[in-house]
């Protein structure tokens, strides 16, 4: 019986008898599901004499093992002829004669001998042995659907599937295909997930995965072993701060402290007085900062990684508290302190819009996920959305915010995330209309969302950091201590590779940089003579680092070797 091709014409309906198609329905339906765990299942362990032999230092990697993963590897990487010669010098063959002649009635879809060849196997879970069965019977069911032998396809369906007492569920949808063929192909290939070109390799996939690894070596088997051995590397690795591309199998991974962005490459001169906040935009090509001055500054970040002015930003009457990004990075919002919200083109630095509210100052801002639309906190403590023209689209009244407040929107735009009371923060759920508080018992000072929107870093009076697991269960998971907090608004971040690190300003003119996880102290890096106010990781470079300062500057914070000889710019360049 040959395999289904593309160019195979549509079935023809073929009438059959009721009473049969009732019968085998009724069958069916008796059927009791089998419920087993493969992963317990055995195959009958070959006889061996002896102790087996080993390679390795430890003694604990088996030979015959090891040979085989590496054919195995061999013939999926396509080197076939090496894998042959592998097996050949070796001695030891990949496959059992057994299983070798299954997967070559497999290629030659000779079902009917593929079965007796199965059950010749030596497998020991008889489950299994039904399911391998069902998954051959399948195949044959098909093709003589697809050769309108119609009869036959019944008579395997009611006399060797339905038996197998396996997946009552399937058993139905193929009885469904007696009645209306044209389903049948639907079926066959939504049960090899994928076209009839490579439906064969499709189907042996799934064989080798219910026979058990010692008797069918699972695909990439080798591959994911080194994969393992990689993420265990990394895991170790305290200060893991480089791409997944710069791993090399010739040597065991581990960073050094050098890896973390510790030493000063710039120091941005453009504000006259202290600056407040500042933030990377998502792409990682550019920087604004906002300042006591009332003057927000874009910088672009060049290919070289040197930081360059591109806009000043002007019209605010007030200092400039926070700034957003849109989600394309192609505007930016900056909020006055209890003044109004300012939409500004980042390509040619025109402000677009702004946003506000008689009578009511604005406090804080954030973008709609499909940037149409922003949110404001306001300083009668309500939250407002409002579309990009500026007409309110809703409203939440009360006490939803207060005077000092950073705000969140999740990235699917349903929940909206903002400090409601000194030590409670909100979590409103837009679409549930549902609210959940994350209180703590210290006065709440500023917080940051993680990039997968799970955790969320909480600033606190008492000069702690509490991240926060904000999916299921809210709970604090993890403490950091060290930074100086008395007077000031400091702002923290999360970042390096995968968010894995966690900095955070301090009145003491340091950067304070822990390891996520463990919440160990790993750097502080002076250099400020003011009050560190804000940082902000480059989100596509995990070695470049931001923080805003009391001292009027914004240094760049990079790895030793990227130092430059000239470090200081005033907003036209390095001098």
């Amino acid at each position: 019986m040959g395999g289904v091709e593309n160019s195979e014409p549509p079935l023809k309906r073929v009438k059959v008898p009721s009473g049969d198609l009732k019968n085998l329905v009724d069958e069916a339906s008796h059927i009791v599901p089998i419920s087993s765990s493969l992963g317990d299942s055995m195959a009958r362990p070959p006889c061996s004499q002896g102790v087996e032999e080993t390679v390795g230092m430890k003694g604990v990697i088996k030979k015959q093992e090891f040979v085989k993963i590496i054919t195995r590897a061999l013939y999926s990487l396509g080197y076939v002829r090496t894998g042959a010669l592998l097996e050949e010098e070796s001695g030891i063959p990949l496959h059992s004669t057994a299983v070798a002649l299954l997967l070559d009635q497999v290629r030659g879809e000779k079902w009917e001998e593929s079965l007796v060849t199965l059950h010749k196997i030596g497998l020991s879970d008889e489950i299994m042995v039904k399911r391998a069965s069902f998954l051959l019977l399948e195949q044959k069911f098909f093709d003589l659907l697809k050769e309108e032998n119609l009869m036959a396809a019944l008579d395997t369906l009611r006399n060797e599937i339905v038996p197998l007492s396996v997946d009552v569920g399937r058993v139905r949808e193929l009885a469904s295909c007696i009645i209306c063929p044209s389903q049948c192909m639907a079926l066959r290939i939504s049960s090899q997930d994928g076209t009839d070109a490579n439906s064969r390799s499709r189907f042996k996939e799934k064989l080798e995965k219910l026979l058990p690894a010692a008797v069918m070596i699972p695909e990439r088997r080798l591959e994911h072993l080194v994969e393992q051995a990689l993420d265990v590397q990394r895991d170790a690795c305290v200060f893991h701060n480089t791409l997944d591309s710069e791993f090399s199998l010739y040597v065991d991974h581990q960073c050094g402290r050098n890896q973390i962005p510790s030493h000063t490459l710039q120091i941005l001169q453009a504000h006259k007085d202290e600056v407040w906040f500042l933030q990377f935009s998502h792409n990682g090509k550019y920087l604004a900062s906002a300042s006591k001055d009332h003057i927000t500054v874009v910088w672009e970040v060049k290919e070289s990684d040197l930081v360059l002015l591109k806009h000043t930003l002007t019209g605010h009457q007030n200092p400039v508290l926070t700034i957003t990004w849109s989600p394309d990075d192609s505007q930016l919002l900056t909020c006055g302190v209890e003044e109004v919200v300012r939409r500004w083109d980042v390509n040619t630095g025109e402000c677009l819009h702004v946003y506000e509210k008689a009578g009511v100052g604005l406090i804080s801002c954030g973008w709609f996920p499909d940037g149409k639309g922003i949110v404001c906190g306001m300083k009668d403590k309500s939250i407002c959305l409002w579309d990009l023209d500026g007409r309110e689209l809703e409203c939440w009244k009360g006490q939803r915010t207060l005077n000092i407040s950073d705000m969140a929107i999740t990235d699917d735009g349903k929940r909206i995330i903002s400090i409601c009371r000194e030590n409670a923060i909100l979590l409103l759920d837009r679409e549930a209309k549902f609210e959940r508080l994350i209180e703590e018992e210290q006065v709440i000072t500023s917080f940051s969302l993680s990039e997968d929107n799970k955790f969320l870093l909480v600033n606190l009076m008492n000069q702690e950091l509490h991240l926060w697991s904000i999916e299921g269960d809210i709970k604090v998971v993890a403490h950091y201590r060290g930074h100086r907090r008395t007077r000031f608004l400091i702002r923290s971040c999360f970042g390096g590779f995968e968010q894995a690190f966690i900095a955070s300003g301090s009145e003491d003119s340091q950067v304070y940089i822990w390891h996520r996880d463990t919440g160990k102290l790993l750097l502080t890096l002076p250099g400020h003579s003011g009050a560190v106010n804000c940082v902000s990781w480059n989100p596509m470079d995990p070695r470049m680092l931001a923080s805003a300062s009391d001292d009027r500057t914004i240094r760049i914070w990079g790895l030793d070797g990227l130092k430059r000889k000239g470090h200081y710019s005033n907003g036209n360049g390095i001098t």
